[in-house]
Parts: structure tokens; C-alpha cells; sequence
């Protein structure tokens, strides 16, 4: 444990000194937020229950979308650490092999949490508003920081087997879009059937879902009970892959 604090207080001192990243994960889910709401969002309320808060609306899905930024990053870190020869040279010391891995998820997390803090008082000052209590709101807290920490073992495997910049970039990226097909933004009854059936049953939609239930003092159904299992589902598998590529590797 002492290891990883280490290593991830190494990683928190070189994001720290890259502001053009923390300023690009921080401000692009906000830009895209603004974009929805005041390009979009006329467009998109038409297709809504009449009294719905589309500020609230689309709020769960730039979460999400901002989590998927923040993780985005840590495959170029990954990718850059492991061009510079980082791990072989910390496996060549006494400490777990794992904890490289671990510093680099938490260094995302802790970065996924502040950029959703910029977001949400981003969205407080256009119009959110919410009366979800105590336990609603740490029910959002937990789900997100799942997501978060499943999402960035996804974003650590491209980081391991890029063999380029770009294409550590490129095959993390993905990450981002996945919440344009999803009720992030708009009903699914509005989407072409092939799409509405993706956008239904891709692992994103019931994470949305469930958040919005949340912050909108409504039932969750069995949203919550998926949207867990896929996280769950998606952190440990990407997890045993991207130790197995590790191991191999190092």
C-alpha cells in the first residue's frame, strides 16, 4: 500500500504540471454540456414529458462522458510510462508489481472526481436543481466511482499494448462517444430501431438512467441492480486482462 501511495503521489505531481490536460478534461464535458443545453437541448425537450428539466435531463450522461475523459488520460500515461522504461525499472525494485497499476487507477480517480465537481457546479449555475437526499446522493457518488474505476481498467489495457501515442489516443477514445448512443441525451424512442436497440442494451444506458433516477427523486427499478452488475462485470474483467498483458510485458 505504501508503494502505490508513492507512485500515485508521483502521478497527482506530473498531472499537476500538465494544465493543458487537467483543463481539457475538466472543460470539455462543461463545453459539451453548454452545447447540448443551449444548441440542442430546444430541439431535444420537444421529444420529453412536459415540465422536464432538460439541464437535469442530460446531466447523468456528461457525467459519465466526463468520466470517460478523465480515463482517457490515463492510457497516455500508462503508455508514456511504459515507453520510458518506468516499469521495468520499478519491477526491477522489492515492491508489489501491481501497485504501478493501482497508482495509475487511483491517480484517474482522483482526477475523474474533481472534474465531476467542476461539472456539477457548472450545471448548478444553468439551472440544475435537485431534492435527492442524503442516501440518493451517496447512491450517485458510489455508482460513479464505479464506473470510474472500471472504466479506467478498461482505459489501462490500450495504454499497455499501444505501441504509439496516437494509438494508445485512439483506442481509448471510444470511451467518450459511448454516451452519444445511450439515453444520455435524448429518449430512446426517438432513435432508428437498429440504434434504439443498441442504445437500450449497451452497458451505459442503465448507469444513466439509474444516476437520473437518483438526482431526480425517482424509482430506480431494476436500473440500479444492472447498472452495477455491468460495472462490476466491466472492472473485473478488464482487471485480470490488463494484469495478464502487465505480467506479460514487464
Amino acid at each position: 500500500m505504501k508503494n502505490t501511495l508513492i507512485l500515485f503521489l508521483r502521478l497527482m505531481k506530473h498531472i499537476q504540471r500538465s494544465p493543458e490536460t487537467i483543463m481539457s478534461a475538466m472543460v470539455q464535458p462543461i463545453l459539451i454540456m453548454l452545447l447540448f443545453v443551449y444548441v440542442f437541448g430546444g430541439a431535444i425537450k420537444a421529444s420529453l414529458p412536459d415540465g422536464v428539466n432538460y439541464v437535469n435531463f442530460q446531466l447523468p450522461g456528461i457525467l459519465v462522458m466526463a468520466i470517460a475523459y478523465n480515463t482517457s488520460y490515463t492510457a497516455l500515461r500508462m503508455f508514456s510510462d511504459k515507453g520510458k522504461g518506468i516499469f521495468n525499472r520499478l519491477n526491477s525494485m522489492p515492491i508489489n508489481r501491481s501497485s504501478t497499476l493501482w497508482a495509475h487507477v487511483f491517480a484517474s480517480i482522483v482526477s475523474s472526481l474533481l472534474s465531476l465537481a467542476m461539472v456539477f457546479a457548472a450545471a448548478f449555475i444553468i439551472g440544475f436543481r435537485s431534492n435527492a437526499n442524503i442516501l440518493e446522493w451517496l447512491a450517485v457518488a458510489g455508482i460513479l466511482a464505479t464506473l470510474s474505476l472500471a472504466l479506467t481498467w478498461v482505459a489501462v489495457i490500450p495504454g499497455l499494448i499501444a505501441k504509439t501515442t496516437d494509438g494508445a489516443s485512439f483506442l481509448a477514445f471510444p470511451l467518450v462517444f459511448l454516451p452519444l448512443f445511450s439515453s444520455a441525451f435524448a429518449p430512446t424512442e426517438t432513435m432508428p430501431a437498429a440504434l434504439r436497440i443498441f442504445a437500450e442494451n449497451q452497458p451505459l444506458t442503465p448507469i444513466v438512467e439509474t444516476v437520473r433516477s437518483l438526482i431526480n427523486c425517482e424509482p430506480t427499478g431494476n436500473d440500479i441492480w444492472i447498472a452495477l452488475a455491468w460495472c462490476v462485470g466491466i472492472m473485473v474483467v478488464a482487471w485480470i486482462f490488463a494484469m495478464r498483458v502487465y505480467k506479460r510485458q514487464t
